[in-house]
């Protein structure tokens, strides 16, 4: 049995709000690996029996768990589901969480690790004992100089954030499916990558001779377009 964990806050004032993509994340796996299963209420959580595919063809039996006693207590039903299954955290928990240290679309998987400030976490790791337990981060950006981080993690996205933060959560979710069947190294390996970086803008072809050779542009264009030619070069140079 692997325990999938995503954390959040329950009731509707908190649905679909950026502390909230590990629920989100559990609730698509939910839909894709056990369409149509209605929650539960066990360990103080939400859960759904699932089976996950493994690369081998067979099924591998997960419980995707929602804690219902708000984030900062999430390590109660963790340890209590851990206790019951006598699972090894190791091996057979994976949480995953908000991150306001990684941007909008990206995700870290990870093998263990710190809390790194997030409260979740850290009450996992204080209930569990360890914090030798898998986890993968979604970015949610890092609030704005105007908003408290409180404020920021409690309010919804906006419209530009909503498609990186879909794509975010299936890449969570296909990361815990991953996790599940093929462990942790597979699944850092596969889904650890920066997206790549933007090529430079090639230069149009049929560059004038002003842009060929600005140096001697004086004597052809006049004082003013000179000035703009040498004022370019610089800014060019500047970058």
């Amino acid at each position: 049995m692997k325990l999938i964990v995503g954390l959040g806050n329950p009731g509707s004032e908190y649905e679909k709000t950026r502390h909230n993509v590990g629920f989100m994340a559990v609730d698509l796996l939910r839909d894709r690996c056990a369409p149509g299963a209605i929650p539960k209420s066990r360990f103080q959580s939400a859960v759904v029996e699932a089976r996950l595919p493994d690369p081998d063809g067979s099924d591998q039996p997960a419980l995707l768990m929602k804690p219902l006693t708000y984030m900062n207590l999430s390590g109660r039903s963790v340890a209590e589901a851990v206790r019951f299954y006598k699972l090894t955290p190791a091996e057979d928990v994976l949480v995953i969480v908000d991150e306001v240290q990684l941007p909008v679309g990206r995700i870290r998987v990870r093998a263990d690790g710190s809390a790194g400030g997030h409260n979740g976490l850290a009450n996992i790791e204080q209930f569990l004992g360890t914090n030798a337990y898998a986890r993968i981060r979604i970015g949610i950006d890092r609030p704005g100089e105007h908003i408290t981080q409180r404020d920021y993690v409690l309010g919804r996205f906006t419209e530009d954030q909503r498609p990186a933060v879909d794509e975010a959560v299936d890449k969570a979710a296909k990361a815990a499916i991953t996790w599940a069947g093929r462990g942790i190294t597979a699944a850092m390996n596969e889904f650890n990558t920066r997206p790549p970086k933007p090529k430079p803008a090639r230069k149009e072809q049929g560059a004038t001779d002003a842009e060929k050779n600005p140096e001697n542009t004086s004597n052809e264009t006049g004082p003013g377009a000179s000035g703009e030619a040498q004022g370019n070069q610089g800014k060019a140079e500047q970058q």
